[in-house]
């Protein structure tokens, strides 16, 4: 099963693009959702989908992968539907609450702009590797390192904390499974067994996740890791379809601004 975070292997557009050019476009996609409109939704969405359309990213996959976010887009969208104000459309006194019509349009709006985000964090770590997001990250935060700040070393961190969310998951699945064979399943029965079983889960899940992090240690010790200066296998340049892919995200941006000026 693909989890979230998980690197797919690939020989597409996507996939051979400079990872630089892919985090710069993730980042600048992120603002594009956080200070996007309702009108926005349809151009962004659309945008989102032919990226991963040119990824040749399955969408059963990529739909399995951020699964585990509904949740929270849930939980976001509850907050917004009864705690906005504005024009009743259901009363709930008995629990001192209401529906309200800019709840609903505005718990829809962030649960769509949370389901974005992930999706276009997906994206990047679906079709960059490992290795390749440890060099981009770490070219990207070279200005920083004439502060004194180690940004080989962050980037390290911040891509060993990518690869570990897809094995918390499988690990998740695992432990799931076998509560699941002991005829405890979090996902079936009352709501109070259900967050009993799943707090049972945490322990092992935890030392699971203790476990794991005690044997990546031991293997880079193992092979010499040490702080400091490093080189790389393959040096990172930025080519021509890496241009092309800038000056997609360019216009694309170009036709959102033309798009909101003409729906004003």
């Amino acid at each position: 099963m693909i989890h979230i975070g998980q690197y797919i292997a690939g020989a597409s557009f996507t996939h051979r693009l400079d990872p630089r050019v892919k985090m710069i476009s993730a980042i600048v996609l992120s603002i594009l959702i956080f200070r996007a409109v309702w009108f926005d939704v349809y151009l962004i969405s659309l945008f989102l989908l032919t990226i991963m359309a040119i990824s040749r990213l399955k969408a059963g996959a990529i739909l399995r992968a951020i699964k585990p976010m509904a949740f929270f887009a849930g939980l976001l969208f509850l907050l917004h539907l009864f705690f906005t104000d504005g024009t009743a459309l259901l009363a709930l006194p008995r629990l001192h609450l209401k529906i309200t019509h800019e709840g609903l349009f505005r718990g829809a709006f962030v649960a769509w702009q949370f389901f974005a985000l992930v999706l276009s964090g997906a994206i990047l770590t679906m079709t960059t590797p490992p290795s390749e997001m440890v060099s981009g990250l770490e070219k990207l935060l070279r200005p920083f390192k004439y502060l004194g700040i180690p940004t080989q070393d962050i980037a390290v961190m911040v891509s060993m904390a990518l690869r570990f969310v897809p094995t918390l998951l499988e690990e998740f699945d695992r432990i799931r499974m076998a509560q699941t064979a002991r005829g405890a399943d979090v996902r079936t029965g009352p709501l109070a067994q259900r967050v009993k079983t799943a707090a049972a889960m945490t322990l092992p899940l935890m030392m699971s996740a203790l476990r794991r992090a005690e044997d990546l240690a031991e293997a880079m010790e193992s092979r010499g890791y040490h702080r400091g200066p490093r080189t790389t296998l393959r040096a990172l340049k930025i080519g021509g379809q890496d241009y092309a892919a800038l000056s997609g995200l360019a216009l694309f941006i170009a036709l959102l601004a033309i798009f909101r000026v003409y729906v004003n």
